[in-house]
């Protein structure tokens, strides 16, 4: 059986197809004004500085080795300097144009996946952008701040040279390498991260550590299928079901029911964006008897049908 502990589950779902992946080299002044709606999106700084300008929110200066993620879809601004104004918009599908609308991309095009200025530009970032919700688990959006910086000297990992090297190659099956890799760098980072900022995690995770609800929780996360009850989990962690239901909301926010449906309904949510399982199969797989129970769960809490949901997934 798989084993899955809480960490495990939060990043269990970036899967990028086809990610958009970019080398962008720049000199000052420039400034790239971010309006494409991606659900989430990954820069890398590899030399010279940039400045991650939220709207509404405080810059952020990255430095060489630093990453940033930025959860989308509200717009942002990447420069180099906060008070640099737009010279570059990048609407949704990665189209590149002047403030006033002039197309960018041919102009600025420097060889495979590289764009910009000068081939010698004082700034080179990576970025990469998953573009439909679907790559992204909403469980793993719903616990990220809109934006989170990773600075170079806070964590030791290989993976931003190696995207660097390998984003500029032209060679069968590139594609696929650079999407493992993006979804590789992503989970490296949120890993490094949790560990910093364990305030910023989710309720859920935190509640982790706890030698009670951690291990109800694990047997939730490692079993949804198995018909649980607060009494079969209080007899699994050898506590009584009233001190279980209580620790476990105190922890984690929520009953363990109301947390169980919520983690079977997230896990059929993605599973029904693959596409080629049936609505009962899902059903089966997250603990629901039947196609109709779970059907009636989904609308319930998210208001629309199984099968709708994953038309709209499709549709992107």
């Amino acid at each position: 059986m798989r084993r899955m502990d809480a960490f495990t589950g939060l990043l269990d779902g970036p899967r990028a197809r086809g990610a958009f992946l970019l080398r962008s080299i720049m000199d000052p002044p420039w400034s790239l004004r971010i309006q494409d709606q991606a659900p989430l999106t990954l820069v890398a700084v590899v030399r010279g500085e940039a400045w991650v300008v939220p709207d509404g929110g405080e810059p952020v200066l990255l430095r060489p080795g630093d990453v940033a993620i930025v959860r989308g879809p509200e717009p942002y601004t990447v420069a180099d300097d906060p008070a640099t104004p737009p010279q570059i918009v990048i609407h949704p599908g990665q189209r590149c144009a002047t403030p006033q609308g002039e197309d960018l991309e041919q102009a600025m095009d420097l060889g495979v996946r590289t764009w910009g200025e000068s081939p010698d530009g004082s700034t080179m970032m990576l970025t990469g952008t998953y573009q439909m919700r679907g790559e992204i688990s909403q469980r793993l959006l719903d616990a990220l701040p809109p934006l989170l910086v990773l600075a170079e000297d806070a964590w030791d990992c290989p993976l931003v040279p190696l995207l660097a090297a390998e984003i500029v190659k032209d060679e069968p099956g590139q594609e696929a390498v650079l999407d493992r890799l993006l979804d590789l760098l992503l989970i490296a980072v949120l890993r490094a991260w949790f560990s910093l900022q364990a305030a910023e995690a989710p309720a859920w995770y935190r509640a982790h550590g706890d030698p009670v609800v951690g291990k109800a929780l694990r047997m939730l996360l490692n079993n949804p299928a198995h018909p649980w009850t607060v009494a079969t989990l209080a007899e699994g962690v050898g506590v009584s079901r009233a001190a279980l239901a209580r620790r476990f909301a105190e922890l984690v926010g929520e009953p363990p029911m109301a947390f169980l449906t919520g983690w079977r309904l997230a896990m059929a949510a993605d599973l029904l964006r693959e596409g080629d399982v049936t609505v009962g199969a899902v059903a089966r797989q997250v603990g629901y008897g039947s196609s109709f129970a779970l059907s009636t769960a989904f609308k319930r809490v998210r208001g629309i049908s199984p099968q709708e949901h994953r038309v709209g997934a499709s549709a992107g």
